[in-house]
């Protein structure tokens, strides 16, 4: 069954009637299928513009025009170590700062006794961050702490390179301090630069050239070891629960045959929106269709929706993740 264009039905339900049902299936499931998207973030706290973005990044924004985190990511810096300032403080902020609230350890809590996986958008690394199983994690998109050549080849080919510690040197020769738990800070009447130094670009050991983050972005993305034995274990977790892989990542000639499975799965999914339908959204309503004991959930402010040929089996609840997942518990 193919889904095209996002469409759907919302539910019809309550917000209070859909969180006593989901409860019902959260108990119930054998097993679950977490995907989740920005809104999950967004949700925990995560912006990309507003107050975190005219703290840290006010000198951008006024020399530049710059208005967000976002756009920021793809304006032409006059100079790489202008490019790199920018990039060092995007990253930290999303990466090594501290979470800005306990949304997703709440989420582990709900789910820790159960056997599950996440497939998920996001690349600020949360997940594992607060304790979830990093052999049941598969990020499709890249992650904020790792670098990759920005033209692989050779040596560089299909490699990645942790940069936490590249990162906090560019933002402390920026003139920033960083606290013992993470945080940034911006010194009493020290003036910040928007460059590093020339010394801190980050070159690529093995091929020579200037390192890029780990972001797909075009066809230079970089599918490390750790990003094709995650998408094995992704289509292995669904094989052995009687599900075959649907949609953009479907693991690869590793992955196990299907079993004869036939317990209760719920694919559960978070924040997902229509960036990027065929990685998520529509791969877990094709699922949902072709296993007549699953169940799909949805908790998403505004984009709670579901196709009709799965409607009777679904949760839809328009609402706030971090409230939902809260009356959850």
């Amino acid at each position: 069954m193919m889904f095209g264009r996002i469409s759907g039905t919302k539910g019809t339900q309550t917000y209070e009637q859909s969180i006593a049902a989901l409860k019902v299936a959260l108990a119930s499931c054998d097993a679950m299928m977490i995907g989740a998207g920005s809104g999950l973030s967004t949700a925990a706290g995560y912006r990309y513009s507003g107050d975190i973005f005219d703290t840290y990044f006010s000198d951008f924004k006024e020399k530049y025009g710059i208005r967000d985190m976002y756009s920021g990511g793809f304006y032409p810096f006059p100079s790489i170590e202008e490019y790199w300032a920018w990039w060092s403080r995007h990253i930290w902020l999303n990466r090594y700062a501290p979470i800005p609230t306990d949304l997703y350890d709440r989420l582990l809590t709900l789910v820790q006794d159960k056997d599950y996986f996440v497939l998920t958008t996001n690349v600020d690394h949360c997940f594992q961050r607060v304790g979830f199983d990093k052999d049941r994690l598969f990020y499709t998109q890249g992650d904020y702490g790792l670098f990759q050549s920005g033209r692989p080849h050779g040596a560089s080919d299909g490699k990645t390179y942790d940069n936490e510690e590249a990162v906090r040197k560019m933002i402390l020769s920026q003139g920033f301090e960083i606290a013992g738990d993470g945080n940034i800070i911006i010194p009493d009447g020290k003036l910040i630069r928007m460059t590093i130094d020339t010394e801190l670009i980050p070159v690529c050991p093995d091929d020579g050239e200037m390192m890029v983050p780990n972001l797909r972005c075009d066809d230079t993305f970089v599918e490390d070891e750790g990003w094709h034995a995650a998408s094995t274990r992704y289509g292995n977790f669904l094989a052995s629960h009687g599900v075959k892989s649907q949609g953009f990542f479907v693991g690869n000639s590793k992955v196990k045959q299907l079993s004869d499975y036939d317990g209760q799965i719920l694919f559960l999914e978070l924040g997902v929106g229509g960036n990027t339908p065929i990685i998520i959204k529509y791969p877990l309503w094709q699922m949902t269709a072709s296993k007549k004991n699953a169940v799909y959930a949805c908790i998403n402010l505004g984009e709670a929706v579901a196709p009709r040929e799965i409607l009777d089996r679904s949760l839809l609840i328009d609402g706030d993740i971090s409230k939902a997942i809260k009356d959850l518990q």
